[in-house]
Order: C-alpha cells, then structure tokens, then sequence
C-alpha cells in the first residue's frame, strides 16, 4: 500500500521567559506596545503535520511519500526524514521562501506569545500530485493534512478527478474555514479523521449532519484523547478503541499525527479498524511521553510488549506479523 501524506512541514521555535508577561504591560500604552523578552531556552523541534505523520509511519518500517512544500533550509530536517524512512521525492523546495515557522515565547503562568511564518507553506498549491503518483507507482490513499487552503483544495480536487482515494484531514484550518469552503475538502473521501470537537465543528459550519458525513465518506475517525478513538465504518458497526497506559505525560503536542501514523500503517498492513486504531492509539502514547512530535523511538520488542499489555497478545500477534521498527 503507497500512501502520499501532504500537509503543513514547519519547525517550531519555543522559547520560556521566567517572569510574567503582564508585568511589562501598560494599560494606557497597548496601542504603542514595544517590548522585548530576555528568554531561558530554546528549543527548535521539528513539526508541521504531513512530517509528524510521516515520521510514525516510517518508524514502523513503512515508506511513505511526504508531499509539501519548504525552504531551501530543510536539508537537515529532509536527512533526518530519510533517514527514518520517509521518501521525501514529493517535497516542493521554494527558492524564495524559507520553511514554515512557528515562534512561540511562553511565560511562567503559560501566556503565550507566538507568529507562525507560513513562508514556503503557500507554494504548496503549485504541486500537481499526478508526477509523484507516477514516480511512486501508484497510490492507494493521499492524505490531505492542514496546509496551505489553495493547496488542499488543489490536492482534493486532483484526487477526484483522477480517481486517487484521499483522507480528508483538515483539522487546524477547520477554524478559519467556512462550511462553503470545508465541503469539497470532505466530499467523496475515503476516510474523514477529526476529534470530537472538530466533527461538532464540520457539522456546524456546514449544516451536515453526522449521518450526512456517513453517507458521504467510506470511513470516519474521530479521535476523543483520554476516551480513546471511535471508527465508524459504512455498513459495518462502530469500533472504539480504549487508549494504552501511559509510562508518564510530557507533552500531548502531536498526539493525534501519532494516532493517524498507526492507523494508516495498520491499515496499509490489511488489518481491520480496531486493530488499526490500537497501533495508532499505542504510537499516541508514545508522543505524548516524550517533549517534541518526532522524539520518540520505536523497538521492536518494547512495542510489541506494550501491545500485548494493551491489548492482549492475539493483537500483539497480528501486528508482529506486519510491524517492522528500524530502531530494535
């Protein structure tokens, strides 16, 4: 199974102020406002939601084609993607923009200040998925991730008229979307993924029902953080997926593109939907106990360890038969 994951490619930029940012603010001068922070930290971790899904597929063993668009600073960031198995062939690379960016400052009382720099993000909508189809010999599933607007609807559009079978993922650009504009991202996808608040957010905006997006779409994933994952599949009766025991909570950044990486892994290996959503529920438990979205590590051992505990060791099986973790 060929799966192309486009979306958003970005790196963050977080940084902490020990103090509290209110203590610098003037009520009478917010119109005129020029501070500046002296930071404790800096860390720049590796984002954006194509990569982080890409990253989870690769680290079971599968190759997905990353599809998006970056800057000519994205070498080191494109190495340390090759070399945890992702084809990077179908990555845009701008000569006028830089990465994706995102730079957030946190004070002690977690206020946030932060700018995002969609920079080369925007030329994503130039990228035709028919040539990297074409070098990949095929595709059986395009995910369609939060990325530029053009472009999700570029890559929609592509995908309906040539045939190919697409996940619609919008997730973050749901909240700037008006339902005229999330419609055709969703119609006729093979799989719809969102979180609960996102699927009460697609029926509002829109004016579907959650029968209506059954109708229309193969499979619906929607995902309920500590309550686990529901899949609705058409024609066949819902699964819930509870979620593994956390070894510790470090950071839930990223949580959902672990839980996308094992499901579709799963499903590229033809397991069912509740197997596919424990080995996503178990990459999910992964993220979240390390800080950053790509920092963990996959054993061979150890996660058909934490599969048998979580799930018993009928599913550690099935799963052993596909999952193939470069870092054993």
């Amino acid at each position: 199974m060929t799966l192309l994951i486009t979306g958003s490619i970005a790196t963050d930029h977080l940084m902490s102020f020990p103090g509290k940012f209110s203590d610098s603010l003037v009520a009478d001068k917010i119109d005129k406002v020029s501070l500046s922070f002296l930071v404790e930290d800096l860390q720049i971790r590796r984002g954006g939601v194509a990569p982080n899904i890409a990253f989870g597929m690769g680290c079971l063993g599968l190759s997905p084609v990353l599809v998006g668009a970056v800057g000519p600073d994205f070498a080191d960031y494109e190495s340390w993607l090759q070399r945890h198995g992702v084809d990077t062939s179908g990555v845009h690379v701008s000569d006028a923009h830089h990465t994706a960016r995102f730079v957030c400052t946190t004070d002690i009382e977690q206020n946030q200040i932060a700018s995002f720099y969609p920079g080369a993000m925007s030329e994503a909508r130039n990228i035709e998925l028919k040539p990297i189809v074409d070098q990949a010999g095929g595709t059986d599933v395009v995910l369609i991730g939060a990325n530029d607007p053009q472009a999700m609807l570029r890559h929609t559009e592509e995908c309906r008229f040539r045939g190919y079978p697409f996940a619609a993922d919008p997730s973050q650009q749901l909240a700037r979307m008006d339902g005229e504009e999330i419609k055709p991202l969703i119609e006729g996808a093979e799989y719809l993924f969102t979180n609960e608040y996102e699927a009460a957010l697609i029926e509002q905006k829109t004016g579907w029902t959650s029968a209506d997006l059954a109708s229309m779409v193969s499979v619906r994933v929607i995902t309920m953080g500590p309550d686990g994952a529901r899949i609705e599949r058409r024609g066949a009766e819902p699964v819930q997926v509870v979620v593994p025991k956390e070894e510790c909570k470090a950071d839930p950044t990223g949580v959902g593109d672990g839980f996308r990486a094992g499901y579709l892994a799963g499903q590229a290996w033809g397991l069912g939907d509740e197997r596919s959503a424990q080995v996503g529920s178990l990459v999910a438990t992964y993220v979240i106990e390390t800080v950053g979205t790509q920092e963990y590590e996959l054993s061979q051992r150890h996660f058909l360890e934490r599969m048998a505990r979580a799930y018993g060791d009928d599913a550690a099986a099935e799963v052993e038969q596909h999952v193939s973790c470069p870092r054993s």
